[in-house]
């Protein structure tokens, strides 16, 4: 069961993972020894897996993204995954429902790089074809 300040300490980790003990302490206004134990015991029971490096703006604007939507031969799908998830520049890959079968977010450093990213997914054994949808702006992201 997650508390209230257990919320709290996840809102502040996930727009700060590298906060130290300390800092969520006087955020929380909890000793450091309760913020360390809230922690482990959310690491233990897997809420928190991990801990991840977000991309800076700047960084994120000189990056072209696109939203891949792939439709699978279905006895091939298992084999598709394994070769999609082999793939970097793929950061997310979703299982859908629709005339297509998955949505893959993509990022490359300029549009000939996403050009070639798109062919070797469209050519991997087992997809039949794709539709790729550019994302120009990003509105908002939580």
């Amino acid at each position: 069961m997650i508390t209230t300040q257990d919320e709290k300490l996840l809102s502040i980790l996930k727009t700060n993972a590298r906060a130290s003990i300390s800092d969520l302490a006087r955020h929380l206004n909890l000793s450091r020894s309760t913020v360390q134990s809230r922690m482990l015991k959310l690491e233990e029971s897997g809420v928190i897996k991990g801990y991840s490096v977000d991309y800076g703006d700047d960084f994120l604007n000189s990056m072209v993204a696109a939203h891949v939507s792939i439709k699978v031969r279905q006895k091939l799908t298992t084999k598709t995954n394994l070769e999609l998830k082999q793939i970097n520049a793929i950061s997310q890959l979703y299982a859908i429902s629709g005339e297509f079968d998955l949505i893959a977010v993509v990022q490359a450093q300029n549009l000939e790089q996403l050009s070639h990213l798109l062919d070797d997914i469209g050519n991997l054994d087992g997809v039949e074809r794709t539709t790729s949808s550019v994302i120009l702006e990003t509105k908002f992201k939580r």
